[in-house]
Order: structure tokens, then C-alpha cells, then sequence
């Protein structure tokens, strides 16, 4: 809880920081890799400083943060904090990073505030700082126990046992353990890290979804290569490099799992809504159903662009077909004629025609526009905000735009 004599400083100047928090990250990120390069080389992921798409994010959590710190004090940012906890854990981050980041953060907001940010401006934002801070660094200690690791002991070495290319641009890497030892329990929805070392020397780091259910011998991602947009935003470093070079026989460095989309074990109705690649930790959540002959509700949508595109169709399809209660809705922008089904439809998502139970739980996985625009849908059937919950690959802009 913020202060008594910070709540009014906070609250003064949060519309004064939160116009310039943009412009204050990226100053942020400046500052920190002047001083510390090695960060954007092995830690940071460099596509996303380009697009500006980090800076955006932080800046929507800092001020998500804030504002419920003066506005809503009585309540927790679970949701804020989770999420970042579980990124910060799945790339091994510990605890002696927050002061370098606090120093260089505070120290961007005195820079392009300028005489605004009087020594109590700078002392009540300094709070506020410390208790995301503190707050991220006691959730992170908590993941890192429940995973029986020392803080940030996340990086593990994986075999790639089997290579499946997909799509055009879509490739599943099944990944085991060296000594053969069955792979590390998850919980359905979670993703792992991969590290690679890319021709620079550089080491990036990204996130891929776990895209089968626990307790199986090995694990699953598939990974989409990522394309820059008309040649102002680089082609996915490490998509690319694994699409590349990643082949049966080899080695890659993998993290213990992470990710707060996880689906809880319970008997109420579901909604499993993606979008492309986003189909993956909906795949891992079916294939869980299945294995455990779950007899709950599940209405599983998946938007693509075309039926060509659309990676582990027929899986789904044979997932959806194993449990009793589910059914499979499926739109294409282009093509859908070429997929047989009475639940097959063409353009864009929408959820007008589906009797959906209100007392639903949704998990959705996409492009933020899509996500959007179902729970904006879910939300006019009546099923509480509570109640949905979402994955961003990449940086979370939900909270920035």
C-alpha cells in the first residue's frame, strides 16, 4: 500500500507521467544498455526495441500499477504482477537486476520531467517503484521454490528427439532430456524459454508454448517463423534461427516452465478461443482433457488465415472428437470451403451464433485485436471479466493501448 503522504503526489502527477511514459522507457532502456550492452545482447529481446513494443508494454504495466495503487488501493494487481512475474522467471531473472532498473528508470523520469520531479515527486514514484518491485521479487521467489530451483537455476540443456515441419512457416520441435529422464511437470497453458545463440554472438531468448498436455516422456513447441512487416521490422531472430538450424540430435537450452494461462482442474464450462499460432497452449489444455476423460463443456474456436496455415488442424480436430462435450468452430479468411464441416465458416471470428453458459471460464490465445474482440464478445453473453483470462505472445500491450 502506497504511503499516506505519497497518494497525493502519485496521484497529482500520474497524468503528467503516464502522457510521457513512453518516451520515458525508451530514455529507460537507453540508460540501462549504455551501462550494461550485454543485456540487449543476451537477455532483452532486440526485435521487440525495435518495434518499440517493450517500452510500450512496460509502460502500460508502470502506469496500470500506479493507478491502482491511488484509485483502487484496496485491491492487489494480481493480474498486473503474475504475468510479469512468470516472464521474469522463465528468462532466470533475479533479484539483484531491480536496482539496477529502478537506478536507471527513476532516473529517465527525472530527465524528461526536468524540474517537475521535485526531490518529493521523486521520492513518491520512487515508492511506487519499490512496491512493484518488491512485490514482482517475492512472487518470482515463490515460483522459483515451487520448482524446487534456486532463484533464477531455470536453464536446462534439451535434445531435439523429433522435427515436424507444420506449415510453410510453422515447425514442432519435440524436445527430452538428455539422461532420458521423464521432462519437468507444467501445468496446461504454460510456455518454456529457448536460448539460442545466434551468428553475432548474441544469446536472445523467447517464449514458446508447451503445445501437449503434462506428463507425457517429452515436451512440444512449435514455433512459427516470425516475418518482419514490409522490411521496418526484422525478421524473428530466433524463430528464424531455429527454423534454420534447429534439426534432430541437437541441443538447445530450454527453461523449467512458466506462464500464469494455466487451466485449472474443475468440471465448469470452458471456452477455448485462438488465432493462429495461439493454438498451442490451447492444444496442451485439450490434450489434458482428454487424458483425463473430462466430461465438462468446451467450446473450442480457432481463427485462421486459411485451412493451409492453420498448424495441428487435424490434432485439434482428433481432440475435440475424444470428449464428449466439446465442439470445434472454425473460421478462415480464405479457403474455408476447402474444410468439410457443418461449424466451418468464412471471414473473421464472431460468436453471435453460440449459446454460450455465462458461468464460462475463457482462455484465449492470439493477436491482440482478436482477443479483443472475443472477450468484448464473452462479455456481452454474459460471462463475467473475471472469468476470461488471456496469453500475449510477446511483449503484453493490452494494458498500453
Amino acid at each position: 500500500m502506497l504511503s499516506a503522504q505519497s497518494v497525493p503526489v502519485v496521484r497529482a502527477t500520474l497524468p503528467a507521467v503516464g502522457a510521457s511514459l513512453t518516451t520515458i522507457t525508451e530514455r529507460f532502456y537507453q540508460r540501462m544498455f549504455e551501462e550494461r550492452p550485454d543485456l540487449l545482447r543476451n537477455l532483452f529481446n532486440r526485435t521487440n526495441q525495435v518495434t518499440g513494443s517493450q517500452r510500450e508494454a512496460l509502460a502500460g504495466a508502470v502506469a496500470g500499477f500506479a493507478t491502482l495503487l491511488v484509485e483502487r488501493p484496496d485491491e492487489r494487481p494480481d493480474a498486473i504482477l503474475s504475468r510479469i512475474a512468470h516472464k521474469h522467471v522463465s528468462l532466470g531473472i533475479t533479484s539483484d537486476m531491480y536496482p539496477l532498473v529502478g537506478r536507471h528508470l527513476l532516473g529517465a523520469v527525472a530527465e524528461i520531467l526536468g524540474d517537475a520531479v521535485t526531490p518529493e515527486v521523486a521520492a513518491a514514484w520512487d515508492e511506487v517503484y519499490w512496491l512493484m518491485a518488491n512485490a514482482l521479487i517475492a512472487t518470482e521467489a515463490r515460483l522459483y521454490a515451487a520448482s524446487g530451483v534456486d532463484n533464477g537455476d531455470v536453464w536446462r540443456q534439451m535434445v531435439v528427439t523429433e522435427r515436424r515441419q507444420e506449415s510453410a512457416d510453422a515447425v514442432s520441435l519435440v524436445l527430452s532430456r538428455p539422461d532420458g529422464r521423464p521432462t519437468a511437470p507444467f501445468r496446461p497453458g504454460q510456455y518454456v524459454s529457448v536460448r539460442a545463440q545466434l551468428p553475432d554472438g548474441a544469446h536472445q531468448i523467447r517464449q514458446y508454448s508447451l503445445s501437449t498436455a503434462p506428463g507425457r516422456e517429452s515436451w512440444r513447441i512449435t514455433v512459427k517463423r516470425e516475418r518482419g512487416a514490409d522490411g521496418s521490422v526484422p525478421d524473428g531472430e530466433v524463430s528464424s534461427w531455429l527454423h534454420a538450424h534447429a534439426k534432430e540430435g541437437d541441443v538447445l537450452d530450454v527453461s523449467l516452465p512458466a506462464g500464469d494461462l494455466v487451466l485449472p482442474d474443475a468440471d465448469t464450462p470452458i471456452v477455448l478461443a485462438s488465432a493462429g499460432i495461439g493454438i498451442t497452449p490451447m492444444l496442451s489444455m485439450l490434450d489434458h482433457l482428454t487424458l483425463t476423460s473430462s466430461a465438462r463443456p468446451v467450446t473450442v474456436i480457432h481463427a485462421d488465415r486459411n485451412p493451409l496455415d492453420h498448424v495441428h488442424r487435424a490434432e485439434q480436430a482428433a481432440l475435440v472428437s475424444r470428449l464428449s462435450g466439446a465442439d470445434l468452430h472454425l473460421w478462415y479468411e480464405n479457403d474455408a470451403h476447402h474444410v468439410p464441416g457443418t461449424h466451418v465458416r468464412a471471414g473473421r471470428a464472431t460468436l453471435d451464433h453460440l449459446d454460450l453458459d455465462p458461468t464460462a471460464t475463457a482462455y484465449l490465445c492470439g493477436p491482440l485485436p482478436f482477443m479483443r474482440a472475443v472477450r468484448g464478445q464473452l462479455l456481452a453473453k454474459g460471462v463475467h471479466p473475471s472469468a476470461v483470462h488471456y496469453e500475449v505472445f510477446g511483449p503484453d500491450l493490452w494494458l498500453s493501448k
